[in-house]
């Protein structure tokens, strides 16, 4: 354990009845990426906050440099050089760029004043250096999820940090943004930064990792050096199962044309002056997993947004089993059996003050109507047999939804669409940010709502997923259908030029 910059000795950790690290032995070298895997709940939130100063650790203690350290705030840890990008943005969307990344540590200038010259001067460089054109002064709530990321990935870096913890850093980065972090982390690791990475993301992790440590059940089980091991391997590790396991399999029993879209054109919210979907066509049978591919900026999320209501198409046809939807908005969606499960769950999907058995029950509340009043017990039993039957990993319904780990504030999120009772689930980008064990449980999830006679839309950015999961793929490129296919009919190779508007 020689030559550790930070490292956390024998750490153990409760919350009530709940061990979330059991004798954890863990640390970082300067100048090397340690790349930290394990499932959803495993512990490894849970761990980067101790080293962070967020959590103290039940037993078990801190060194630095070697010696026993005390941290007793994540601003007590930042002035020791340790700082930590959050899995889940803690920005303050009302604020300017450069306030958010000098928020609560601003540069003084005369007079006891706030130079905001040199902020500016500050925030510009380091934007340069992420390669991200955002106005300083452009408010945080006014940019796309992607370039708050590059936010919370800058202010991390403007803190000069000896050891960087990374949670999540890429989940919703674009491809050529992510090789922009990776070359800033080279740089860091090369002027002796010690950086911890988590990511979803295992090829991504291991392309970028010297050292490899797996987590699962709040115990570490496996330690490596990235060059000694595969993908195959960290799973097996994390999961306790084989990576083929993670996908299932399924014949489709199909029904009724339920989902049906004519001619949609859809204007980009952000620039209504560009189509963001140009003339699509589909149909999504009952019984049926129907998967929609395409990179940033393809349209995916403004496709579902407007079939479940939220945006207004420019043309076209949207019908319910053969029903026309037009000029209805989500709630009558809802109630005619419509429903979106968000690709942001912090800002769409969850209500943060709000119990896991109140996010759940919140968007099908009149169904326990009896009456003038809601029924409890029926509340309840509902919310009770959805927690069990999605598999969500909680203290009960009444624990702190900002208690849960990502993917089981995923299955909330699906949870919740589903005790509105739907014909039609669509999904976007369902598994951002959850880990392989809890995709495979979101994925059978799906697999089995298909098998009930739902139609299942889903979008995702994942090659594998778009590959593995769907009976039908769409790829979307600028906007418009570029391709359908069934499950096997295409390669990786060939998923992304069709996508990137080349042909198969």
């Amino acid at each position: 354990m020689t030559g550790h910059v930070l490292r956390a000795c024998d750490v153990t950790k409760v919350y009530g009845g709940t061990h979330a690290l059991k004798g954890v032995d863990f640390g970082v070298a300067a100048g090397r990426v340690t790349a930290l895997f394990g499932e959803n709940g495993a512990g490894k939130s849970t761990l980067m906050k101790i080293l962070a100063g967020i959590e103290h650790p039940t037993t078990g203690y801190v060194e630095l440099d070697g010696r026993p350290v005390e941290l007793v705030s994540s601003r007590d840890a930042a002035d020791h050089g340790i700082s930590i990008i959050h899995q889940e943005l803690s920005l303050c969307p009302n604020l300017s760029v450069q306030d958010n990344l000098f928020l609560a540590r601003e540069l003084p200038g005369r007079f006891g004043a706030v130079d905001r010259k040199a902020q500016r001067e500050a925030t510009t460089a380091v934007l340069r250096r992420l390669e991200e054109d955002v106005d300083p002064d452009g408010l945080v709530g006014d940019l796309r999820l992607g370039q708050q990321q590059i936010v919370e990935i800058a202010r991390a870096l403007l803190q000069d940090a000896r050891v960087l913890i990374m949670d999540e850093p890429t989940s919703a980065l674009t491809a050529p943004e992510v090789e922009v972090l990776f070359r800033v982390i080279r740089e860091l690791t090369g002027s002796g930064v010690a950086v911890v990475y988590i990511s979803h993301h295992l090829d991504e992790a291991l392309d970028i990792a010297d050292d490899v440590v797996v987590l699962r059940d709040g115990r570490l089980v496996a330690t490596a050096g990235a060059a000694e091991v595969d993908i195959r391997w960290i799973v097996e590790r994390m999961v306790g199962r084989d990576q083929d396991a993670l996908f299932p399999r399924r014949e489709p029993v199909l029904g009724e044309d339920l989902l049906t879209v004519r001619d949609l054109m859809v204007a980009d919210p952000a620039n209504p002056d560009r189509l963001a979907i140009d003339d699509v066509s589909l149909t999504v049978r009952a019984g049926e997993i129907v998967g929609v591919y395409g990179l940033m900026g393809s349209g995916r999320t403004e496709l579902l947004e407007a079939l479940a209501g939220r945006i207004a198409p420019a043309s076209g046809q949207v019908e319910l089993a053969g029903e026309a939807l037009d000029g209805s908005g989500i709630r009558e969606r809802i109630g005619r059996g419509v429903v979106l499960v968000p690709e942001d769950r912090q800002r769409d999907g969850l209500v943060q003050t709000m119990s896991v058995g109140e996010n759940l029950s919140l968007a099908g509340l009149r169904s326990f109507v009896r009456g003038l009043f809601v029924s409890a017990d029926l509340e309840r039993g509902a919310v009770e047999r959805t927690i069990a039957d999605i598999t969500v990993k909680a203290s009960g319904p009444k624990a702190a939804i900002g208690s849960l780990s990502g993917g089981n504030q995923q299955k909330v999120v699906i949870g919740k669409a589903l005790l509105t009772g739907p014909r039609v689930l669509l999904l976007d980008e369902p598994s951002r940010g959850v880990d392989v064990g809890a995709k495979a449980d979101i994925f059978e999830l799906m697999a089995a709502q298909a098998r009930q006679g739902l139609a299942v839309l889903f979008t995702t950015s994942d090659a594998e997923e778009a590959l593995h999961i769907p009976d039908r793929l769409l790829v979307l490129a600028r906007g418009a259908v570029a391709g359908e296919y069934r499950r096997g009919e295409l390669t990786r190779e060939e998923l992304m030029s069709v996508s990137d508007g080349g042909t198969v």
